[in-house]
């Protein structure tokens, strides 16, 4: 997820992609779930999201989940190697995500994830375009807070540097440059996909999925950009644009036994583990 260095080589607007929403809203409204889990351990926070897709099914409705972290520390995409994760950032500890992806650091990101039943509107996305009407989704939550945002128009992976031409950029780092859903190191933003999310020329958002019998689950972070935002503000921007847009009505999700107990032994057998988390 997250991309891009500093502002200093702004692109100049854009003409901003057509939106879902503007045009009367994808199908996909009726009742949501909200779930603010607050501050969780990393590997907890993992198992949830994987909980919650396991279970949206019996659930019958989809789910949006605001959650932080209680340390520092990073995920990366299921289909990465480890041992190139291990030298491309310094946070520990290092969580396998149930998503695809590259590298996100969870230091000062606003982290969200929405999961699916399915047979929902959304579940029988492609992923491309499931994948924009997230980040239109929280363009438009932006916008509520009079931040303009935008969604890439295309995805830098052809100005990525190459190791013949940049020798200073190691190999193991060119896959984390370029991979779906934004790779990016913990020293610096690099590089942005097709509708990821912008501000003035700046990746702050991106997010990974996964999508099987059980449902789609999408995870996504946010590195808001230095603006006086608070988090609590901007995740009420995302209800009321759900809201307004798309007719979502909410209501509150507790979780109950059966989640829990199925989080926990997830995060204590699975997510926490080496044998998950270094397994390729």
């Amino acid at each position: 997820m997250m991309g891009e260095d500093s502002t200093s080589n702004v692109q100049q607007p854009t003409p901003r992609l057509p939106s879902d929403f503007e045009r009367g809203g994808p199908k996909a409204g009726g009742s949501f779930l909200l779930l603010n889990s607050g501050l969780g351990d990393p590997a907890y926070n993992m198992a949830l999201d994987e909980a919650l897709l396991e279970n949206v099914s019996r659930l019958g409705q989809p789910v949006l989940r605001f959650y932080g972290w209680n340390r520092k520390a990073a995920t990366f995409g299921y289909f990465q190697k480890f041992a190139d994760v291990e030298r491309a950032t310094h946070l520990r500890p290092l969580i396998r995500r149930p998503t695809g992806g590259g590298i996100v650091p969870h230091d000062a990101d606003w982290t969200y994830s929405v999961v699916f039943p399915p047979g929902h509107e959304w579940h029988s996305l492609k992923a491309e375009e499931s994948y924009r009407r997230i980040h239109d989704w929280l363009r438009l939550a932006f916008a509520e807070l009079k931040v303009e945002t935008e969604l890439a128009r295309s995805s830098r992976r052809e100005e990525a540097p190459t190791q013949k031409s940049n020798p200073q950029y190691p190999k193991s780092d060119l896959s984390l440059l370029t991979s779906a859903a934004a790779g990016i190191t913990s020293q610096c933003f690099a590089g942005h996909e097709k509708f990821d999310l912008l501000w003035q020329g700046k990746k702050i958002a991106g997010a990974a999925q996964r999508r099987n019998r059980l449902g789609l689950l999408i995870q996504g972070s946010i590195q808001p950009p230095p603006l006086p935002l608070r988090r609590q503000a901007f995740e009420l921007a995302m209800c009321a644009v759900a809201e307004e847009k798309f007719k979502a009505v909410w209501a509150g999700l507790a979780v109950d036994a059966a989640l829990r107990q199925l989080a926990e032994e997830l995060a204590s057998e699975k997510f926490s583990q080496a044998a998950h988390n270094q397994k390729r």
